[in-house]
Protein backbone atom coordinates (compact mmCIF):
# COMPACT_ATOMS: atom_id res chain seq x y z
CA UNK A 1 0.00 0.00 0.00
CA UNK A 2 1.30 3.42 -0.99
CA UNK A 3 2.25 5.96 1.69
CA UNK A 4 2.01 9.67 0.89
CA UNK A 5 4.06 11.86 3.24
CA UNK A 6 4.09 15.66 3.12
CA UNK A 7 6.98 17.62 4.64
CA UNK A 8 5.81 20.82 6.32
CA UNK A 9 7.41 23.73 8.12
CA UNK A 10 6.45 27.38 7.61
CA UNK A 11 10.03 28.42 8.39
CA UNK A 12 12.60 28.26 5.61
CA UNK A 13 16.10 26.84 5.92
CA UNK A 14 15.21 23.96 8.25
CA UNK A 15 16.40 21.14 5.99
CA UNK A 16 12.94 20.30 4.64
CA UNK A 17 13.89 19.86 0.98
CA UNK A 18 17.17 18.15 1.91
CA UNK A 19 15.14 15.67 3.95
CA UNK A 20 12.70 14.95 1.11
CA UNK A 21 15.52 14.30 -1.34
CA UNK A 22 17.68 12.13 0.87
CA UNK A 23 14.95 10.17 2.62
CA UNK A 24 13.51 9.45 -0.81
CA UNK A 25 16.87 8.33 -2.16
CA UNK A 26 17.50 5.90 0.70
CA UNK A 27 13.96 4.51 0.51
CA UNK A 28 14.61 3.85 -3.17
CA UNK A 29 17.91 2.21 -2.32
CA UNK A 30 16.00 -0.02 0.08
CA UNK A 31 14.09 -1.35 -2.92
CA UNK A 32 11.07 0.94 -2.77
CA UNK A 33 9.58 2.82 -5.69
CA UNK A 34 9.50 6.49 -4.67
CA UNK A 35 7.99 9.61 -6.21
CA UNK A 36 9.25 13.04 -5.13
CA UNK A 37 6.68 15.78 -5.72
CA UNK A 38 8.07 19.31 -5.84
CA UNK A 39 5.17 21.57 -4.85
CA UNK A 40 7.29 24.60 -4.05
CA UNK A 41 7.72 27.44 -6.61
CA UNK A 42 11.38 27.75 -5.55
CA UNK A 43 11.88 24.31 -7.18
CA UNK A 44 14.89 23.49 -5.01
CA UNK A 45 13.90 19.83 -4.88
CA UNK A 46 13.83 19.76 -8.68
CA UNK A 47 17.34 21.16 -9.07
CA UNK A 48 18.56 19.12 -6.09
CA UNK A 49 18.04 15.86 -7.99
CA UNK A 50 19.17 17.20 -11.35
CA UNK A 51 15.75 18.05 -12.77
CA UNK A 52 15.13 20.84 -15.28
CA UNK A 53 13.27 23.81 -13.81
CA UNK A 54 12.01 24.82 -17.29
CA UNK A 55 10.27 21.50 -17.94
CA UNK A 56 6.53 21.07 -17.57
CA UNK A 57 5.77 20.56 -13.91
CA UNK A 58 3.37 21.04 -11.03
CA UNK A 59 1.93 24.31 -12.35
CA UNK A 60 0.93 22.76 -15.67
CA UNK A 61 -0.77 19.93 -13.77
CA UNK A 62 -2.68 22.23 -11.42
CA UNK A 63 -3.77 24.49 -14.30
CA UNK A 64 -5.07 21.52 -16.28
CA UNK A 65 -2.56 21.71 -19.13
CA UNK A 66 -1.21 18.20 -18.56
CA UNK A 67 -1.45 15.23 -16.19
CA UNK A 68 0.76 14.22 -13.27
CA UNK A 69 1.89 11.10 -15.12
CA UNK A 70 3.16 13.17 -18.06
CA UNK A 71 5.55 15.28 -15.95
CA UNK A 72 7.18 12.47 -13.95
CA UNK A 73 10.84 11.78 -14.80
CA UNK A 74 13.40 9.29 -13.45
CA UNK A 75 16.36 10.55 -11.41
CA UNK A 76 19.93 9.25 -11.16
CA UNK A 77 18.89 6.93 -8.31
CA UNK A 78 17.19 3.75 -9.45
CA UNK A 79 13.59 3.62 -8.25
CA UNK A 80 13.48 7.36 -7.47
CA UNK A 81 11.25 9.57 -9.63
CA UNK A 82 10.54 13.31 -9.75
CA UNK A 83 7.44 15.40 -10.44
CA UNK A 84 9.20 18.76 -10.97
CA UNK A 85 8.22 22.34 -10.23
CA UNK A 86 9.13 25.81 -11.44
CA UNK A 87 8.63 29.46 -10.51
CA UNK A 88 5.38 29.33 -12.53
CA UNK A 89 3.77 27.50 -9.61
CA UNK A 90 3.75 30.77 -7.67
CA UNK A 91 0.93 31.85 -9.96
CA UNK A 92 -1.23 29.04 -8.63
CA UNK A 93 -1.46 30.74 -5.23
CA UNK A 94 -3.42 33.52 -6.94
CA UNK A 95 -5.32 31.40 -9.44
CA UNK A 96 -6.62 28.94 -6.84
CA UNK A 97 -8.00 31.56 -4.44
CA UNK A 98 -11.51 31.62 -5.91
CA UNK A 99 -11.57 28.03 -7.19
CA UNK A 100 -14.00 25.50 -5.78
CA UNK A 101 -12.15 22.65 -4.06
CA UNK A 102 -8.93 24.67 -4.21
CA UNK A 103 -7.28 22.62 -1.45
CA UNK A 104 -7.70 19.29 -3.28
CA UNK A 105 -6.05 19.94 -6.65
CA UNK A 106 -2.86 18.06 -5.76
CA UNK A 107 -4.80 15.18 -4.20
CA UNK A 108 -6.84 14.77 -7.38
CA UNK A 109 -3.74 14.97 -9.58
CA UNK A 110 -1.93 12.30 -7.57
CA UNK A 111 -4.91 9.96 -7.41
CA UNK A 112 -4.14 8.45 -10.84
CA UNK A 113 -0.48 7.66 -10.12
CA UNK A 114 0.16 7.30 -6.38
CA UNK A 115 -0.62 3.57 -6.25
CA UNK A 116 2.24 2.97 -8.70
CA UNK A 117 4.68 3.96 -5.94
CA UNK A 118 5.46 2.67 -2.47
CA UNK A 119 6.11 6.21 -1.25
CA UNK A 120 5.06 9.64 -2.46
CA UNK A 121 7.02 12.43 -0.73
CA UNK A 122 5.69 15.98 -1.13
CA UNK A 123 7.83 19.08 -0.63
CA UNK A 124 5.81 22.22 0.16
CA UNK A 125 6.75 25.92 0.37
CA UNK A 126 7.96 27.37 3.70
CA UNK A 127 4.50 28.77 4.47
CA UNK A 128 1.05 27.57 5.52
CA UNK A 129 -0.74 28.88 2.41
CA UNK A 130 -2.84 27.21 -0.29
CA UNK A 131 0.01 25.11 -1.72
CA UNK A 132 0.86 23.62 1.68
CA UNK A 133 -2.83 23.00 2.36
CA UNK A 134 -2.94 21.08 -0.93
CA UNK A 135 -0.03 18.98 0.31
CA UNK A 136 -1.74 18.29 3.63
CA UNK A 137 -4.96 17.38 1.84
CA UNK A 138 -3.18 14.92 -0.46
CA UNK A 139 -1.12 13.15 2.22
CA UNK A 140 -1.65 10.27 4.60
CA UNK A 141 1.10 11.48 6.91
CA UNK A 142 2.91 14.71 7.73
CA UNK A 143 6.59 14.84 8.66
CA UNK A 144 7.81 17.97 10.45
CA UNK A 145 11.51 18.82 10.08
CA UNK A 146 12.52 20.87 13.12
CA UNK A 147 15.74 22.84 13.36
CA UNK A 148 17.35 22.64 16.79
CA UNK A 149 16.91 26.27 17.81
CA UNK A 150 14.60 28.33 20.03
CA UNK A 151 12.44 29.94 17.33
CA UNK A 152 11.69 26.51 15.88
CA UNK A 153 9.78 25.70 19.07
CA UNK A 154 7.60 28.77 18.64
CA UNK A 155 6.75 27.79 15.07
CA UNK A 156 5.95 24.19 15.97
CA UNK A 157 2.74 25.12 17.78
CA UNK A 158 1.43 26.92 14.68
CA UNK A 159 2.20 23.91 12.49
CA UNK A 160 0.36 21.61 14.87
CA UNK A 161 -2.65 23.93 14.99
CA UNK A 162 -2.82 23.89 11.18
CA UNK A 163 -2.56 20.10 11.09
CA UNK A 164 -5.39 19.79 13.62
CA UNK A 165 -7.64 22.03 11.50
CA UNK A 166 -6.89 19.91 8.43
CA UNK A 167 -7.60 16.71 10.36
CA UNK A 168 -11.00 18.05 11.47
CA UNK A 169 -12.02 19.15 7.99
CA UNK A 170 -10.38 18.47 4.65
CA UNK A 171 -8.36 15.33 5.52
CA UNK A 172 -9.55 13.25 8.48
CA UNK A 173 -7.10 10.41 7.72
CA UNK A 174 -4.01 12.63 8.11
CA UNK A 175 -1.66 11.64 10.92
CA UNK A 176 1.72 12.86 12.13
CA UNK A 177 4.48 10.59 10.83
CA UNK A 178 6.95 12.21 13.18
CA UNK A 179 9.07 15.20 14.11
CA UNK A 180 12.59 15.12 12.66
CA UNK A 181 15.40 17.11 14.28
CA UNK A 182 17.68 18.69 11.68
CA UNK A 183 20.88 20.73 11.66
CA UNK A 184 21.80 19.38 15.08
CA UNK A 185 25.04 20.62 16.64
CA UNK A 186 25.86 18.54 19.71
CA UNK A 187 28.34 21.17 20.89
CA UNK A 188 25.58 23.65 21.77
CA UNK A 189 23.50 23.49 24.92
CA UNK A 190 20.53 25.02 23.09
CA UNK A 191 20.36 22.14 20.58
CA UNK A 192 20.45 19.62 23.41
CA UNK A 193 17.71 21.49 25.28
CA UNK A 194 15.43 21.65 22.20
CA UNK A 195 15.78 17.91 21.62
CA UNK A 196 15.11 17.14 25.28
CA UNK A 197 12.09 19.45 25.50
CA UNK A 198 10.37 18.28 22.29
CA UNK A 199 11.17 14.61 22.91
CA UNK A 200 9.82 14.86 26.45
CA UNK A 201 6.54 16.33 25.25
CA UNK A 202 5.90 14.37 22.04
CA UNK A 203 7.46 11.04 23.00
CA UNK A 204 7.34 8.44 20.23
CA UNK A 205 6.19 11.04 17.70
CA UNK A 206 9.84 12.15 17.55
CA UNK A 207 12.17 10.20 15.29
CA UNK A 208 15.14 8.74 17.12
CA UNK A 209 17.30 9.63 14.11
CA UNK A 210 18.73 13.15 14.35
CA UNK A 211 20.19 14.86 11.27
CA UNK A 212 23.43 16.70 12.14
CA UNK A 213 24.89 19.78 10.53
CA UNK A 214 27.02 18.42 7.71
CA UNK A 215 28.87 20.25 4.92
CA UNK A 216 28.58 17.33 2.49
CA UNK A 217 24.80 17.37 2.85
CA UNK A 218 24.65 21.03 1.87
CA UNK A 219 27.06 20.53 -1.05
CA UNK A 220 25.22 17.63 -2.72
CA UNK A 221 22.28 19.66 -4.19
CA UNK A 222 24.68 21.89 -6.13
CA UNK A 223 25.76 18.75 -7.97
CA UNK A 224 22.16 17.73 -8.65
CA UNK A 225 22.34 14.46 -6.73
CA UNK A 226 21.25 13.08 -3.34
CA UNK A 227 24.02 12.70 -0.79
CA UNK A 228 24.14 8.92 -1.35
CA UNK A 229 25.62 9.61 -4.80
CA UNK A 230 27.83 12.46 -3.61
CA UNK A 231 29.41 11.14 -0.41
CA UNK A 232 27.76 8.02 0.95
CA UNK A 233 30.33 7.77 3.74
CA UNK A 234 29.61 11.15 5.36
CA UNK A 235 27.68 11.42 8.61
CA UNK A 236 24.77 13.15 6.88
CA UNK A 237 24.34 10.26 4.46
CA UNK A 238 24.49 7.71 7.26
CA UNK A 239 21.85 9.67 9.17
CA UNK A 240 19.38 9.68 6.28
CA UNK A 241 20.00 6.00 5.67
CA UNK A 242 19.09 5.40 9.31
CA UNK A 243 16.01 7.61 8.97
CA UNK A 244 14.83 5.58 5.97
CA UNK A 245 15.08 2.40 8.04
CA UNK A 246 13.09 4.06 10.82
CA UNK A 247 10.36 5.24 8.43
CA UNK A 248 10.06 1.73 6.98
CA UNK A 249 9.87 0.23 10.45
CA UNK A 250 7.14 2.66 11.51
CA UNK A 251 5.12 1.79 8.42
Amino acid sequence: MSRTIVFVNQKGGVGKTTSVINLGAYLARAGKRVLLVDFDPQANLTSGVGGAKKAKGAYEVISGQTSMRDIIKPTKVEGLYLAPSSIDLSGATVELVDKEGRDHYLKNALALVKDEYDFVLIDCPPSLGVLTLNGLSAADEVLIPLQCEYFALEGLSLILQTIQLVQKGMNTRLKIAGILFTMYDSRTRLAQDVVAQVSGYFGDKVFTTIIPRNVRLSEAPSHGVPVCLYDAACIGAKSYEKLASEVLARG
